[in-house]
């Protein structure tokens, strides 16, 4: 199962706006974020600036086909995201040609409720995987204590509010990657209609002093990405030293 306090944000790729609704739906009532395009270069663009989870593209949509998506996707933004194909195309050759520019899983329409929400979170668990049965995470010399919800650094246990703890927890699972501020915001806070980008700068800004980022003896680095979000990345000593 994917943990209950795990946002998975979902970026559908579906231009029939009843059957995107739909999904829509049922990925918000089992507590997904999910952002809709109709076109394929308006997703494009989208990727561009912003950080998704999951990927759930239809093939033949406006302008850019869905499988043209996936191959820039592949090429250009993060070969690690999950993708998931939903279509009307059911020939085998079809489906040969999404899995093997990319795609990690392939669905026929219509979609059915209880499969689809499994599907995701196969897809989605195939990233936290191994992380799922520990009490603790390590990224030395920084340990998550997930069972008190705490943070040490080398020896000792730093003072976090409860939005630090999983901002750092947020962070420190999705190192290397491009984070943006929307992405950070959905997972971290929910959706909360009142709540805005500048509340992922201010506690980024307090969190990077706290867990003493960018000094050397922390071993990583939390770099501003302009006009984007941040990344939390270990410091080229770090890696020699793991």
């Amino acid at each position: 199962m994917i943990p209950k306090d795990e946002v998975v944000r979902v970026a559908l790729l579906e231009d029939d706006t009843d059957q995107a609704n739909i999904l829509s739906l049922w990925m918000q009532e089992a507590k997904h974020s999910v952002v809709h395009f109709t076109a394929g270069k308006e997703l494009i663009r989208a990727l561009r600036k912003e950080s998704y989870d999951l990927l759930i593209l239809d093939w033949l949509v406006p302008d850019v086909s869905g499988l043209d998506v996936l191959k820039w996707t592949r090429n250009n933004y993060d070969w690690n995201v999950p993708i998931l194909f939903i279509t009307r195309l059911d020939k085998e050759e079809d489906v040969v040609r999404a899995l093997e520019a990319g795609a990690d899983d392939y669905m026929e329409k219509p979609v059915k409720h209880r499969e689809i929400l499994a599907r995701i979170e196969a897809l989605s668990r195939r990233k936290t995987l191994g992380q799922s049965n520990t009490q603790s995470l390590e990224f030395p010399p920084y340990k998550i204590d997930l069972a008190s919800r705490s943070v040490q650094y080398h020896d000792k246990w730093l003072d976090l509010t409860q939005k630090e703890y999983e901002l750092a927890v947020f962070l420190f699972k999705n190192s290397g990657r491009a984070l943006s501020r929307g992405h950070i915001l959905d997972s971290v806070w929910g959706t909360a209609p009142d709540l805005n980008t500048r509340t992922v700068d201010t506690h980024v800004s307090r969190l990077r002093k706290k867990l003493e980022f960018n000094q050397e003896s922390s071993g990583w680095a939390l770099s501003s990405i302009y006009q984007h979000g941040y990344r939390l990345e270990p410091q080229p000593s770090n890696i020699e030293a793991s």
